[in-house]
């Protein structure tokens, strides 16, 4: 387990791959995000895209997924905020992506001391190291018990 204290600035997390699939899209932009370019792939031909994508909510979703699946087990107690969201190109059925992960700031709580917040900043890219999605997160972390 790693707290707070065990964590510093610049340490890097690099996930594995998850590869979406057009079923994928389409069963989320339909329960999530039901625009047509995201649940219609013959309407999303159409549309600005020229094809089904993602949802960017569905490809941060994912990025939370790569994120824990990525980083040794944490004592997280929340997230506390994302800031700096921006989604640069779509993901498509059959693309790949991937999370880069640094952490760029910590600070211990003002009001707690067993605990800490963390930001971390994270960059989902796809199988050709294209930028898809970029954030920054902050959560709260436990400090060792006997601090």
């Amino acid at each position: 387990m790693r707290f707070y204290d065990d964590i510093s600035i610049g340490d890097e997390y690099r996930s594995e791959p998850y590869r979406i699939s057009q079923s994928e899209i389409i069963e989320f932009g339909e329960k999530y995000d039901p625009q047509p370019f995201h649940t219609d792939p013959e309407a999303a031909e159409n549309s600005v895209f020229g094809g089904l994508v993602a949802s960017g909510w569905q490809t941060a979703a994912l990025c939370m997924r790569l994120h824990v699946q990525s980083s040794e087990e944490t004592a997280t107690q929340a997230g506390v905020g994302i800031d700096d969201l921006r989604w640069h190109r779509p993901l498509r059925p059959g693309d790949s992506l991937r999370l880069r992960s640094e952490i760029i700031g910590k600070r211990p709580s003002e009001s707690r001391g067993d605990r800490g917040f963390v930001t971390t900043r994270h960059e989902g890219v796809n199988q050709d190291d294209d930028l898809v999605i970029s954030y920054e997160a902050t959560a709260m972390v436990r400090r060792h018990s006997d601090e």
